[in-house]
Order: structure tokens, then C-alpha cells, then sequence
């Protein structure tokens, strides 16, 4: 739900990050909310969305720091931006879920919503990361 909610907002700057999770969680889970459309967000989902919208800068800084020398946030696509965008978060301010599940969870991602060439960017971004991460420990 949490890239369901994220990459609209980099298309439509007047949607706002409430909306995009409201929306994100009808697309799913229409259960969850009520008749009166009572506003029902997960805690965990309200802290990945917002912590992603504002660490965005440097989420990017990060991601630009491991692109290929000529590549640029621009070139590539907003799905796998997103994608590193969410698990980045995760992985630098998110202590209950270890590195590794963040990884293979954003693997699994790039499965659902991108391509085999995604899946092995997104996994190389992410594993220079995590070393760079574990390194420093």
C-alpha cells in the first residue's frame, strides 16, 4: 500500500499525501474503512509515507551517490524510484525490520510492479546500501 500511496504523489502535486493513502488503501483493502469513510490509516503505512515524503531529498541524494556514472534520478523509472525510495527509508530509520527483509521485500516489489532488469537494479542499489550500512557498524 505504501508505493500505492508514494508514486501518485510524484505525479500530482496537489494530491495530498492523505488522499494518496486513503486511495491506496481502497485499492486493496476497502474493508478496512467504514461506511461514513471514517479515516483509517495503519500506523505503519502513515509512517512510511510520510517519512519518505519528507526524507525525499535525501533519499535521492543516496540513490544518485550509487547510480552509474551519466545516470541521473530522471532516467530512471518512477516505479523503481519509488520503490528505492520506500526501502531506503526502511532500511536508514526503520530499527524493527532487518536490512534483509527490507531488501527482499523491495525485490518483490519491482516483481508486482516493474521487470527483471528493475529487479536486478533495485537489488544492486539496495545491496550497496546494506554493505555500506553494515560496514559502518
Amino acid at each position: 500500500m505504501a508505493i500505492q500511496a508514494l508514486f501518485p504523489l510524484d505525479f500530482n502535486q496537489e494530491l495530498t499525501k492523505h488522499d494518496a493513502i486513503v486511495h491506496a488503501i481502497e485499492l486493496e483493502h476497502e474493508d478496512m474503512i467504514d461506511e461514513e469513510q471514517e479515516h483509517f490509516v495503519p500506523a505503519y503505512l502513515d509512517l512510511l509515507v510520510t517519512g519518505v515524503c519528507e526524507r525525499k531529498a535525501e533519499l535521492d541524494e543516496i540513490i544518485q551517490k550509487y547510480l552509474r556514472t551519466g545516470w541521473t534520478l530522471k532516467r530512471l523509472s518512477k516505479m523503481d524510484l519509488t520503490i528505492l525510495r520506500l526501502a531506503l527509508f526502511e532500511m536508514l530509520y526503520v530499527d524493527n525490520v532487518p536490512n534483509k527483509v527490507v531488501l527482499n521485500e523491495a525485490i518483490e516489489l519491482t516483481k508486482v510492479f516493474s521487470d527483471d532488469q528493475s529487479r536486478k537494479f533495485v537489488n544492486g542499489i539496495l545491496s550497496n546500501v546494506n554493505n555500506e550500512i553494515e560496514a559502518s557498524k
